[in-house]
């Protein structure tokens, strides 16, 4: 195991993800993929690369390859980001922008600023919980391509684009703002009540509901076939000599019910 995989080992143990691992270094996540994706740590910026060590406890790769890692470590290792989470951001953790086209660069320092004016503008916690929800949405998007979809819509609504620009698959796009445009008629022509929709919003929420059951079957399962795994293995726990041999495991127990 080289010192790359070794610190990606680390962190899983410690439920760090690349977001939270992102937002501690004060880079973007695509970052931290290309930090964590090659072999060599020399091509992490120093300012970067002394942040990983401070936050593994380290202070070069060799004790990071020299390193014991028990409940102890990987405890006082995640300690670090959660208490990382609770203090404001300060001015060099900000999230760099080097590397990004100027147009990226431009659109990205407009919305933080927008979204800063309109937190100053209104105090109250309904201005946090819309930010709070566009982050949901955002976060969202990757999974969810008709997203990107009620975004062309409010453009065009508010004039920003011509209504007739695609920047999506034309077709599907089109008939999701004919849909929107018809569902928005509806609701502000009084054509729509809670009484008469109140059946649907009950199967939405049913829906809302199974998907949650789902998945959370699918992580109790997972959980279930990684005991079964350790159980036939022989182990008490995943550790950074038997992990490899463990998903391997894991991976033919869940294919039996294939």
């Amino acid at each position: 195991m080289n010192t790359v995989e070794k610190i990606n080992l680390i962190l899983k143990k410690a439920n760090i993800s690349k977001v939270n691992l992102a937002k501690y270094l004060g880079v973007s996540r695509q970052m931290v993929y290309n930090y964590l994706d090659c072999d060599d740590l020399s091509k992490i910026p120093n300012e970067k690369y002394q942040s990983l060590l401070k936050l593994l406890d380290v202070n070069n790769s060799e004790e990071i390859d020299a390193l014991e890692i028990d409940n102890e470590y990987i405890q006082r290792v995640g300690s670090k980001i959660f208490n990382s989470k609770k203090s404001l951001p300060k001015k060099e953790e900000i999230v760099e922008l080097t590397g990004l086209k100027k147009e990226e660069q431009t659109v990205i320092t407009d919305i933080v600023f927008l979204l800063k004016e309109m937190l100053n503008e209104d105090k109250t916690k309904e201005s946090l919980t819309t930010m709070t929800y566009f982050y949901h949405f955002l976060q969202a998007m990757g999974n969810t391509k008709e997203l990107k979809y009620i975004l062309g819509y409010v453009s065009k609504a508010a004039g920003y684009i011509k209504p007739n620009e695609f920047a999506y698959e034309e077709d599907n796009q089109y008939i999701f703002e004919a849909i929107m445009f018809s569902a928005m008629t509806l609701y502000n022509n009084g054509g729509a009540s809670k009484s008469k929709l109140a059946e649907s919003h009950k199967r939405w929420e049913a829906e809302l509901e199974r998907k949650k059951e789902e998945k959370l079957s699918r992580t109790q399962e997972l959980n279930t076939a990684k005991v079964q795994a350790l159980k036939e293995l022989g182990y008490t726990e995943i550790n950074e000599h038997n992990a490899s041999e463990v998903f391997t495991k894991i991976a033919e127990i869940q294919s039996r019910k294939i």
